[in-house]
């Protein structure tokens, strides 16, 4: 029982890190993993995009869900940012004004990446910002 335990637990870690992986490989030239607003605003001139925490926050903040089921606003939330990796607008950015104003919209990443790479980042911005607030 413990080995099947120890396998499961081993499992999830390797795909977790593969979501990582992709961020680290397609998406942190862009994107800070992890600051503060105060930092933010000390650094704004040099970021390229928006941090991850607060892509994430925002998802989390404006994807609602009618009776709050956390499955289903998960796999909402991961349909949207597979789609919108490979089809960012203005229209369907969840960024505030400002941020757009100064970052502009994402490029398209249509091509770059696969839909299992989609899939872990996807899950990854889920799950590595779960109860941390920007």
């Amino acid at each position: 029982m413990n080995k099947i335990l120890m396998l499961l637990v081993g499992a999830c870690g390797l795909y977790g890190a593969e979501g990582y992986s992709v961020y680290q490989k397609h998406c942190m030239q862009c994107h800070v993993e992890m600051m503060e607003k105060k930092e933010v605003v000390r650094m704004l001139h040099t970021l390229k995009a928006p941090p991850m925490i607060e892509v994430s926050n925002r998802l989390k903040e404006n994807i609602i869900i009618a009776d709050d089921d956390d499955d289903v606003k998960r796999r909402v939330t991961i349909a949207f940012i597979k789609d919108y990796i490979d089809n960012p607008s203005v229209q369907y950015s969840m960024c505030h004004p400002m941020a757009i104003e100064k970052f502009g919209i994402m490029p398209s990443q249509k091509g770059k990446l696969n839909e299992e790479e989609k899939q872990a980042v996807a899950e990854w911005i889920i799950d590595r910002y779960k109860g941390v607030k920007f």
